[in-house]
């Protein structure tokens, strides 16, 4: 049975899986920390609780007053009645924050209020309007007798108007007798102007009388007081940190693991050095591939499992001895076809190549073979002159190098005459555990036996 091709998706989902079971402790502490954060944003960002009131301006209204009026319901003085009469005692500086004001059709002042409690918002929302509506109507008042005085003398001089026109009216319809003269069809036409004056009159002074209402404004009444918070309350931000920083942790993952370019084929490193892989050795190493857990740091990163790689299949456990021993003999039989004096180059910071190579510098001189051992900057590699019949062997760990790094390796080793006749893989393995054997029966109890 054929297996089918993986696709982008199913690898995808893969790295995805190893990030969950392998980092699933860092992600649950990246999910904690966003829930701490989302609850200290909580104290900034939540509305906490939220109710209006609305107040109606009666008569006709222009929208540049409307706008004015709604800029006196939300002024310091309007706020500061408010929070002298509510039972908590709050300052009108705190409530600036806390009201706002909007105009909507009908001439009506939507007042927005919110609170840290149902009750608070409540109690806030018909003070507020209590309050505009008193100073709103002092306002009113204290240009009111202007005002008045205004409309009257406009009320006397349009009925003084009037008065005149009718008189007028009534002396001309006197002096039209019943023909069809041309004089006569003169004084009608002016009757019909003067009737026509009459009414704009009567009209101006119908709008004077309904100005005589501006100013008032009724409470349409008291708000409702809130079930719960408005969004986005402190849940909705706990969770939302919650979801967000463990998103971003596994996200950081998978980037992470796409920008990474270190090599871990065989056939890719082979290429890059421009050798062949002559052998892959393991390395035991007391922690496995965990990385040391120096300073605090180190400890963190232990205790959040990052101390090793989640890309990677997870190392296993060390076979005997005696298997690990021929392979490294393996590798050394392989040189000693090669050239007669051969330098193992590893890079300083590739810790199981290190071991490897002082390995193999250890068993080599066991056998009396020359072999020496030459650490280089990974970055900048430098390798020495070549000597007669020399040449290069490369040491370094699965996973460890870039190919642009291989090939700057390369390229020193023929900058230096240097031969590389092949490379030796690490791979990090865990020692077995020891097999704990029956102690011997002591002497007593075996005698005992026997009888």
């Amino acid at each position: 049975m054929e297996t089918p091709p993986l696709t982008d998706d199913t690898v995808r989902l893969a790295m995805v899986g190893q990030v969950l079971r392998r980092r699933w402790r860092l992600l649950a502490a990246l999910a904690v920390l966003g829930a701490a954060v989302g609850a200290v944003a909580s104290i900034l960002l939540s509305p906490g609780y939220k109710t209006t009131s609305s107040v109606l301006l009666q008569g006709p209204r222009q929208a540049d007053e409307l706008l004015t009026q709604a800029q006196v319901a939300t002024s310091s003085v309007v706020l500061d009645r408010a929070a002298a009469v509510l039972p908590w005692h709050p300052s009108g500086a705190d409530l600036q924050k806390k009201v706002t004001a909007s105009v909507s059709n009908g001439n009506v002042v939507t007042l927005t209020v919110s609170a840290d409690t149902a009750e608070h918002a409540q109690q806030l929302a018909d003070q507020v309007a209590q309050q505009f509506v008193k100073y709103s109507g002092q306002l009113a008042s204290n240009s009111a007798d202007a005002s008045v005085q205004l409309a009257q003398e406009q009320r006397e001089s349009l009925r003084n108007q009037v008065k005149l026109t009718t008189d007028k009216i009534s002396e001309l319809a006197k002096n039209v007798g019943g023909d069809l003269t041309v004089e006569s069809v003169q004084v009608r036409t002016q009757l019909e102007g003067l009737r026509t004056s009459l009414e704009q009159a009567i009209n101006d002074l119908n709008q004077a009388d309904l100005a005589t209402g501006i100013g008032n404004t009724v409470v349409l009444g008291s708000s409702e007081r809130p079930t719960g918070p408005a969004a986005p309350t402190m849940v909705q931000l706990v969770a939302g940190g919650a979801v967000l920083f463990f998103l971003v942790g596994v996200f950081g993952h998978l980037f992470a693991a796409r920008a990474d370019r270190r090599l871990r084929g065989e056939p890719e490193i082979a290429s890059a050095l421009g050798s062949p892989i002559l052998a892959g050795v393991d390395v035991t190493t007391p922690q496995g591939d965990r990385l040391p857990a120096t300073g605090l740091l180190g400890k963190v990163r232990r205790l959040l499992g990052g101390d090793r790689p989640w890309l990677l299949p997870p190392v296993e456990t060390s076979a005997d001895e005696v298997n690990r021993d021929i392979r490294y003999r393996r590798v050394l039989a392989r040189l000693a076809t090669g050239p007669a004096d051969v330098l193992l180059l590893v890079a300083d910071d590739d810790e199981t190549g290190r071991l490897a190579a002082a390995q193999l510098a250890e068993l080599a001189d066991r056998m009396s073979l020359p072999l020496r051992v030459f650490e280089f900057s990974p970055e900048r590699p430098t390798v020495p002159d070549a000597g007669r019949d020399s040449g290069v062997l490369v040491v370094l760990g699965t996973g460890t190098r870039t190919a642009w790094q291989l090939v700057r390796l390369a390229e020193a080793c023929t900058d230096a005459g240097q031969e590389i006749v092949g490379a030796v893989l690490t791979h990090p393995v865990r020692p077995a555990e020891p097999v704990t054997e029956p102690a011997a029966e002591a002497p007593e109890k075996a005698l005992a036996g026997s009888a």
